[in-house]
């Protein structure tokens, strides 16, 4: 580990980028999701104040609740939209200028939250959060992409890692905000949600003095000079001609080829694998479960004793064990298979569930039990981070060649999204029927997903884009050629009999 620290602190502009496109990038992702629970009384609050002066109507509670469900959820359908028009964005315009053009989205929706009290316009926040949502589906794609081409091939693993962290730091950020003693007030609460346009500001102000990706300048604009020049700025004045020349040989093999589509990413067979491998991911990250355990988590710690009034304290420990873990995550990867670190997350996840939902159905008759599912809920955040959380958000960057990257990031945005959508507008029903039992849908999906990465995707580190296309190619022809002599020798078989007998 200190052998790669050293080389990453051996580059600062690497650094500098790391920090400058988090904080406008994953960062705002991570916050928009945890942001929204501390404030929500003081919301409804303003959204029934508000029907009552305009039409002098008090709602019920139902109406509240809906208002309420699609004000959250309308963050979700913005992200969507922003992960769909990413793909073409980035590959028009390049990863920075997104980056910089996105964060004027986000300043216009930020602005909009932050004068709806004062406007007294429930509708402000729908549009404000709307706009987030668009600002974060292109981050999601845009600062993933751009981290994963500015760092050097060795540090890669490490540096992709910081996507992850930041979307932690964001939602330790929105929970640490909305305490009472900072943002979480009834005067205040329009700048907590509003905060996202003062990182959006940060970035805006840094990321110009930084390069555009140098695989872009190189892939897709053919300019080889900008190239090693963007080189140079961020890994130093040394030889990157090695590195030129990989370009070049990608370039070479995707000769007179164009950035494809989403739809001709679908339709090509040579990639069915890594297509499944994003979809089976990036589906799994949303329907991990985590969600749900930080939902509990509120349950578990009452059941433990702990004041009602101090919940949020308490609360606010689930989100800095999944940073500091990130954290951890970042300083040990490039010693550990990335492959490794995804599968035994997923599996770790699996059995802490199992475990989970045992020591819930017990703490009504355990008086000790309620303290083993608080250790259990910090072991699953701690499988997640470790694993999951870092590792998947870049790895259609790095499993796909330079004209699919876009397509492939839409796709995962994509199913990230719905995912999130799907699992907003399902949980509440989830918890009311099945109560904490909702865990053993999570446990399959994070079953399968750790099988599935266990035997059909290979490692990744230290590898470029075709040569994880060539060892994705060999593990999975390797298979299918087994699968075909096999049957061949069962019609072979079947023939001699029937000759026999004959």
């Amino acid at each position: 580990m200190p052998q790669y620290l050293t080389l990453l602190l051996e580059r600062p502009v690497v650094i500098a980028a790391i920090f400058a496109a988090g904080i406008g990038g994953t960062f705002q992702y991570g916050f928009n999701i945890s942001v929204m629970t501390s404030p929500s009384a003081f919301i409804k609050e303003l959204v029934n104040t508000t029907c009552v002066q305009r039409y002098n109507v008090s709602l019920e509670q139902w109406q509240l609740s809906l208002i309420w469900s699609f004000m959250v959820s309308i963050y979700c359908i913005g992200g969507l939209l922003g992960g769909v028009m990413a793909g073409s964005l980035l590959s028009k315009f390049g990863r920075k200028r997104c980056l910089l053009f996105n964060n004027f989205v986000a300043i216009i929706g930020a602005v909009l939250m932050i004068c709806s009290k004062t406007a007294m316009s429930f509708e402000m926040i729908m549009v404000g959060r709307f706009l987030c949502g668009i600002n974060s589906g292109l981050s999601l794609s845009a600062h993933p992409l751009y981290l994963v081409e500015c760092a050097p091939k060795r540090l890669r693993g490490m540096v992709g890692v910081t996507i992850g962290t930041f979307i932690s730091l964001g939602k330790f950020g929105g929970q640490l905000l909305g305490i009472s003693e900072l943002l979480g007030t009834r005067e205040r609460w329009p700048w907590l949600l509003g905060f996202t346009g003062f990182t959006a500001l940060v970035q805006l102000s840094t990321l110009p003095f930084l390069p555009e990706s140098p695989s872009f300048l190189l892939l897709d604009r053919g300019d080889r000079q900008a190239c090693e020049k963007a080189l140079r700025t961020l890994w130093g004045n040394q030889d990157h001609s090695m590195t030129v020349e990989e370009m070049l040989q990608e370039k070479a093999a995707l000769q007179s080829v164009r950035n494809h589509s989403v739809l001709e990413l679908i339709r090509e067979k040579t990639l069915r694998w890594q297509l499944i491998t994003i979809f089976v991911t990036f589906t799994t990250l949303q329907l991990c479960g985590i969600n749900a355990v930080y939902f509990y988590s509120f349950d578990v710690f009452r059941a433990a004793g702990i004041q009602p009034q101090h919940l949020r304290y308490a609360a606010l420990g689930t989100g800095l064990c999944e940073l500091c873990t990130s954290i951890a995550c970042f300083m040990v990867i490039e010693n550990m298979s990335k492959k490794v670190l995804l599968s035994r997350g997923y599996m770790g996840m699996a059995a802490t569930l199992i475990l989970l939902t045992i020591t819930l159905y017990l703490q009504t008759h355990i008086s000790w039990m309620p303290f083993c599912s608080m250790v259990l809920i910090f072991i699953f955040i701690f499988f997640f981070a470790s694993g999951p959380a870092g590792v998947s958000v870049p790895l259609p960057g790095e499993i796909l060649t330079q004209t699919y990257k876009s397509a492939g990031y839409t796709i995962a945005c994509t199913l990230n999204w719905l995912g999130l959508f799907v699992l907003g507008m399902l949980f509440p029903i989830l918890v009311e029927k099945l109560e904490y039992f909702c865990f053993l849908i999570f446990l399959f999906f994070c079953a399968i997903c750790g099988l599935f990465v266990r035997f059909n995707i290979p490692e990744t580190k230290n590898l470029t884009a075709l040569e994880i296309a060539a060892e994705f190619q060999r593990m999975h022809c390797k298979s299918e050629d087994l699968q075909r002599n096999k049957f061949t020798e069962q019609n072979s078989n079947g023939t001699s009999v029937n000759d026999t007998k004959l």
